[in-house]
C-alpha cells in the first residue's frame, strides 16, 4: 500500500501543475531535481532497477516534466516491471498502468516533436495492459496511425481493426465506418510494402488485416452491394470509388458473380488496362464460368511489364488450378510448371509441385506401349517428392498419393522386356506435356 501512496501522489504533483516552470527547466530544487536524476541514472545504466526506481520517483518528484525526456522514457520502462512484478495484486497494478498511461501523456504534451513515437508507445502498452476498453483501444489506435501513418508498428492495424470489428458488432460502430477503417490499415500497409516489398512481417500483418475483415463477415457479399451500388449510380464515372468496390468484393468470399462487380471492373479496365483491371475481368469471367474469356485475361495480366514475378507465379498458379478444375491439363500443367519458375518466396512451389503431380497421376496415355502407359506414374511420383520437399506441410497428402501412384509401377520382368531397368532416364510425352523421369520397377 506505500508503493499505492506513492503512486497516488504522483498523480496529484502532476494533477496541480508539479514544481512551477518559473523556476526553470529543472524547477524550485534544481539541485535536488539534478541530484536524482543523476542517482537513478547510475543504477539504472548497470540495470540495477531495484535502486533505480526509488531515486526515478524522487527525482520525478522534484523535477518538472520538461526537466528531462529521458527520465519519462525510463519511468515507462520501470512502471512495466513493476505492473508485471504486480499481477496479483489488482489493485495496485492498476494504479502503477495509470501511472505509465500518465508518463506517455506528459512526455506527448512536453515533447510535441516526440509526440508520434510517445503516441505509438502508448498504444503498445495499451493493446498488452489495457485492452478491455475496446472504445479507448480503438481511439489510441487510430491515434498513433494517424500520427505514424505507414511507419506504424504493423501491429497497431491489426488491433484497430479487430476494435473496429468488435465495435460494430457491439452496435457502437456502423457498416460504413468498418469499411473505411479497412481502407484506411491497408492503404497504409500497402504503402510499406511498396517502401520494402521483401518486409515479411508488414506482409503478414497485411494478410492478417486482411483474414480479419473477411473473417468478420461484416462486408457481407449483401451488405457490399447494398452499400455501393447507390454510390456507383449516383457517380459512374469515379474510378477511385470503382477501385474500392472492385477491391472490397475480391476480398469478400464468393463476391465476384454480381452486376455490381462487373461494372467496376469493366469500367476500370476501359480507363486504365494493367496488369491488376484485367486480373479483375479474370475473376469476373471465371466466376460466371467463362473459360475461354477467363483465360484471356488471366494470360493478359501476366504478360503486362509492370506485375513482378512474384505477383506472375501466383497467376499462373491460379491459372493452373482453374485450368485443371476445367479439364484442361496441358494448360494447367504448363502454367504451374512456369509458377514453379518463378516463384522466389517459395509460397505456391511446393502447392504448384503437388498440382503437376495429381495432373500426370490422372493422365492415361494411349496408344503406346504398356510402359507408356505407366510412365506417368513416375512422373506424378516425381513431383509429389518435390512438392513434400518444398512444403512440409504437404508431406502427409503427397505420400498417400506415392502410395497410390507406385502400384502401377511395371514389374521388372514388363520393364526388362522394353531394355529397361531401374534408374534409366525415361522422356515421357503425353497429351501435350513433357517430362524426363526415371525408370521404377516393382516386384510381385
Amino acid at each position: 500500500m506505500k508503493k499505492l501512496a506513492v503512486i497516488f501522489s504522483l498523480f496529484a504533483l502532476v494533477c496541480s501543475g508539479g514544481v512551477a516552470s518559473a523556476y526553470g527547466k529543472y524547477g524550485k530544487d534544481s539541485a535536488e531535481c539534478l541530484k536524482y536524476l543523476s542517482f537513478y541514472k547510475d543504477h539504472y545504466k548497470v540495470k540495477n532497477y531495484k535502486d533505480a526506481l526509488p531515486n526515478w520517483r524522487k527525482a520525478f518528484k522534484l523535477c518538472p516534466p520538461t526537466a528531462n525526456q529521458t527520465m519519462l522514457i525510463d519511468g515507462t520502462s520501470l512502471m512495466r516491471q513493476e505492473i508485471n512484478k504486480n499481477k496479483k495484486n489488482a489493485q495496485l497494478r492498476e494504479s502503477i498502468i495509470d501511472t505509465l498511461m500518465m508518463l506517455h501523456d506528459l512526455r506527448m504534451q512536453n515533447f510535441p516533436k516526440m509526440k508520434s513515437k510517445a503516441v505509438e508507445n502508448k498504444t503498445l502498452d495499451m493493446i498488452q495492459f489495457r485492452n478491455g476498453d475496446k472504445q479507448a483501444l480503438y481511439d489510441i489506435c487510430k491515434e498513433a496511425i494517424e500520427n505514424n501513418k505507414e511507419k506504424t508498428k504493423a501491429s497497431i492495424f491489426v488491433n484497430y481493426m479487430n476494435c473496429s470489428v468488435e465495435l460494430y458488432q457491439a452496435g457502437r460502430l456502423d457498416i460504413d465506418t468498418v469499411i473505411s477503417d479497412y481502407e484506411y490499415c491497408m492503404g497504409f500497409l500497402d504503402a510499406a510494402l511498396a517502401k520494402n516489398p521483401g518486409d515479411e512481417n508488414t506482409a503478414n500483418i497485411r494478410a492478417a488485416v486482411e483474414n480479419l475483415f473477411v473473417s468478420s463477415r461484416v462486408a457481407s457479399c449483401e451488405n457490399l452491394i447494398a452499400i455501393f451500388t447507390p454510390k456507383q449510380q449516383a457517380d459512374p464515372g469515379n474510378l477511385e470509388l470503382l477501385g474500392k468496390i472492385a477491391n472490397m468484393m475480391r476480398s469478400t468470399e464468393d463476391c465476384t458473380d454480381n452486376e455490381l462487380y462487373f461494372t467496376a471492373v469493366t469500367a476500370l479496365y476501359k480507363a486504365d488496362p494493367n496488369y491488376k483491371t484485367a486480373y479483375g475481368l479474370y475473376r469476373m469471367f471465371s466466376s460466371k464460368g467463362d473459360v475461354d474469356m477467363a483465360n484471356k485475361y488471366l494470360d493478359e495480366a501476366i504478360a503486362f511489364d509492370e506485375s513482378d514475378d512474384e505477383t506472375d507465379a501466383q497467376y499462373y498458379y491460379e491459372s493452373a488450378v482453374f485450368n485443371h478444375k476445367n479439364g484442361n491439363k496441358a494448360k494447367a500443367y504448363h502454367a504451374a510448371q512456369k509458377s514453379i519458375a518463378l516463384d522466389q518466396d517459395g509460397d505456391v512451389i511446393g502447392k504448384a509441385n503437388m498440382l503437376c503431380g495429381t495432373i500426370w497421376g490422372s493422365t492415361s496415355c494411349k496408344g503406346g506401349t504398356e510402359i507408356d502407359s505407366r510412365a506417368p506414374f513416375w512422373v506424378a511420383v516425381d513431383f509429389m517428392v518435390r512438392a513434400k520437399n518444398a512444403d512440409p506441410s504437404l508431406t502427409e497428402e503427397a505420400d498417400r498419393l506415392i502410395g497410390q501412384y507406385r502400384q502401377y509401377f511395371p514389374e521388372k520382368a514388363e520393364a526388362f522386356m522394353y531394355n529397361l531397368t531401374d534408374g534409366d532416364r525415361y522422356t515421357v510425352n503425353c497429351g501435350g506435356m513433357s517430362a524426363v523421369t526415371t525408370v521404377r520397377t516393382q516386384s510381385k
